[in-house]
């Protein structure tokens, strides 16, 4: 059961690849889009990588703000991935090529994570920038290579530790979120096969999970003590700056 769920999940994410409906797939999609979009549109320029890349559901999305939209992963989806490797050791990829990066729940998959963001920090520019989402609340995926959670103070310090400045950490989503993304992830993909209960299953999941778990989570835990993950925004400090 679990094996065939899992496959049609992977179907639902395929099928919606194009699709501005995308973000309403569950609550713990929404709360990505919500909050770590407008932080990519307001950040990123120039030329940026994709680190741990999927398949790039933002590229799209940020072709008006980047120039070059270069990816990495160490199982490439598809034949656009422009580097296949490690985020943790990226020797292919040059010190100080990009202007930008994202890496989107990424690192919780990374045996070490201090090493990885060491290596972000190398192939950034001086005055570089890095918008970096982790999750504090999941469930065990893509085992066995899933290894952490983060709270908002541990994202922070793997930051700093490699030398970034630390210019925000946001939570994103939370329990009410967490819940309902395990609905959403049962309810969609149990469905999907099925011509016209895909659509109708869709349309309750849209606004009875995704939009209302995200809305609860907003107004019964503003502080975000149960968050579903964090995004942070870092960058590196210009040449000759400690």
């Amino acid at each position: 059961m679990r094996d065939r769920l899992g496959k049609s999940w992977d179907e639902v994410w395929k099928g919606l690849r194009e699709s501005a409906q995308r973000c309403y797939l569950s609550p713990a999609v929404y709360a990505q889009y919500q909050v770590a979009l407008p932080l990519m549109r307001q950040h990123l320029r120039g030329e940026m990588i994709d680190l741990g890349c999927g398949d790039m559901p933002f590229k799209p999305l940020l072709a008006d703000r980047v120039s070059v939209y270069h990816s990495l992963d160490l199982w490439p989806r598809s034949g656009e991935v422009t580097y296949v490797g490690d985020i943790g050791d990226m020797a292919m990829v040059p010190s100080a090529r990009y202007d930008s990066a994202i890496c989107l729940e990424v690192l919780e998959h990374v045996p070490q994570p201090f090493q990885a963001a060491c290596e972000i920090y190398r192939v950034l520019k001086p005055g570089g920038t890095v918008i970096l989402s982790v999750p504090h609340l999941s469930r065990l995926h893509d085992e066995p290579h899933d290894y952490f959670r983060f709270t908002a103070h541990g994202l922070r310090q793997v930051l700093l530790n490699a030398g970034f400045v630390v210019l925000g950490v946001h939570k994103r989503g939370g329990l009410f979120s967490f819940l309902g993304h395990q609905a959403s992830t049962l309810l969609v993909s149990a469905a999907w096969p099925v011509p016209g209960l895909r659509q109708l299953v869709w349309l309750l999941n849209k606004w009875l999970i995704t939009r209302l778990c995200y809305w609860a989570d907003g107004v019964f835990d503003p502080a975000g003590l149960f968050a579903l993950g964090y995004v942070a925004v870092a960058r590196k400090p210009d040449a000759g700056v400690g």
